[in-house]
């Protein structure tokens, strides 16, 4: 499992962390449990399993639902 923080332009309210929350938890390979949308500082912090799942993949899912991701870290 890797982890990884992914910083987004802004989150407007907690019904937008609701609804990447909800995403993010439908893709296979990522650890639902390890998922926290921080709505202060416009942050998404989770793991998920490389060999399923990869990072542009869900940086995509992510835009597609209308947020801009601006920069990803895994470690």
């Amino acid at each position: 499992m890797k982890s990884a923080t992914i910083q987004l332009d802004t989150l407007t309210c907690p019904s937008c962390s609701q609804k990447i929350e909800g995403a993010l938890k439908n893709l296979d390979g990522i650890d639902k449990d390890s998922i926290k949308v921080l709505f202060n500082s416009s942050k998404v912090k989770f793991n998920f399993d490389e060999s399923k799942l990869s990072i542009d993949e869900i940086e995509s899912e992510i835009n597609m639902l209308g947020f801009e991701v601006l920069k990803s870290k895994v470690k």
